[in-house]
């Protein structure tokens, strides 16, 4: 099995001979999480767009790759992508980038102009940011979060720069895939005509409400969920019926990673369902948050990236450095959370853990009973067979 790298390197077919695939989407989601300021034009620079095979020359892998989780693959992945006679062409234009510590948010978007006169819109996923981190747990009891407004309002100024389009695809991989559906939903309606597909690559869920409403339904059918076995990320609140799931080369959360995708041909290599375990997860995690009010979420949340932030640490990868540190941060500042909240917190993280394992218990008597069913069924078989020969 391939990964999306090699799908890259042996792909030769170019995308006038061979139509879009969602493999592609999720190499040209995976790109986004690469930094490319000053080398791909904003859309206020009404500059000439960049070709993927051009990238190389900007001689700036430093300030492309800082800070981006794999930074090897991710280099590989641009080699090939350079490379490629099916995307070495691809041009690259209206780059943004932004981040509010204030507002709480973080987005990151590029436009590619395909040679089938077509453009996919791709959203950056949760970069190593706290930031970024801290408004995907936000979505547990904001809706909207201001990532997913600064996302419409992206999609929305490209309705003239993008006029002479044949269609639109939008989408991107964990919080870019939540963002891209979003705005798929909220853009300017004569816009939303011209989107052929939205690309959900194991994003979070949404709330029931937005799930329900008639902007969802709108573009419900447009929309391509891919999501691996264990699944964690993108089986985060509720789900609409619609999605794959993908063989991963990894376990676990690690699963997440878009590298560990199986590709065979020009698809994935899907599986039959979610495995249990992730299903198990999905399914104490929203019976825990049902527990919850929105305010408390909020609390909850809140206090522990408080903790976090008493660390003076703002990525992922500055917390790692020196993880002893940053532990011994956050254990003092616990003690300085109030009581009541330290209070409300410890209880709620008791519930969670009680509801872990009563869920647990009953996942094992399920799977208990369905294995002697199958035991059953296979001793009385044979007897059968012959009652009925007989």
């Amino acid at each position: 099995m391939k990964n999306i790298i090699e799908y890259v390197e042996n792909e030769m077919n170019t995308f006038d001979t061979k139509a879009f695939n969602s493999v592609d989407s999720l190499v040209l989601s995976q790109l986004t999480y690469v930094y490319f300021e000053n080398i791909v034009p904003d859309a206020a620079d009404a500059a000439p767009s960049v070709c993927i095979k051009d990238l190389l020359k900007a001689e700036l892998f430093d300030s492309m790759l800082h800070d981006v989780r794999d930074a090897a693959s991710n280099r590989r992945l641009l080699f090939a992508l350079a490379a490629s006679p099916r995307f070495r062409d691809v041009k690259m234009n209206y780059y943004i980038d932004k981040i509010d510590s204030v507002m709480e948010t973080q987005l990151s978007a590029v436009t590619y102009l395909l040679k089938d006169r077509t453009a996919y819109v791709a959203y950056r996923g949760t970069d190593a940011t706290f930031i970024g981190w801290k408004e995907d747990f936000n979505m547990a009891f904001m809706s909207p979060v201001p990532a997913q407004e600064e996302g419409v309002r992206y999609l929305d100024s490209l309705a003239e720069l993008l006029s002479g389009t044949k269609g639109i695809r939008i989408g991107g991989h964990s919080k870019g895939g939540n963002i891209a559906v979003y705005s798929a939903m909220k853009c300017n309606p004569a816009l939303q005509e011209r989107i052929i597909g939205v690309y959900d690559h194991d994003g979070p869920g949404f709330r029931a409400d937005v799930l329900e409403s008639s902007d969802f339904a709108k573009i419900n059918e447009r929309i391509y969920k891919t999501m691996p076995q264990s699944s964690l990320i993108g089986m985060m609140l509720e789900q609409q019926e619609n999605y794959s799931v993908v063989e991963s080369n990894r376990v676990g959360v690690m699963q997440h990673d878009p590298f560990s995708w199986s590709v065979a041909e020009d698809d994935f290599c899907y599986a039959a369902k979610i495995t249990s375990g992730a299903m198990y997860m999905h399914r104490t995690v929203n019976q825990w948050l049902a527990t919850l009010t929105d305010e408390q979420r909020g609390v909850f949340v809140d206090t522990l990236f408080q903790i976090v932030k008493s660390t003076e640490t703002s990525t992922i990868n500055e917390f790692s450095e020196d993880w002893r540190k940053s532990a011994a941060a956050m254990l003092e500042a616990i003690k300085n959370v109030d009581g009541e909240t330290k209070k409300f917190v410890l209880q709620t993280i008791n519930e969670l853990v009680k509801l872990s394992f009563k869920n647990l218990h009953r996942s094992k008597k399920l799977t208990h009973i369905h294995s002697s069913k199958m035991n059953r069924n296979t001793l009385t078989e044979p007897k059968d067979r012959l009652k009925n020969e007989t």
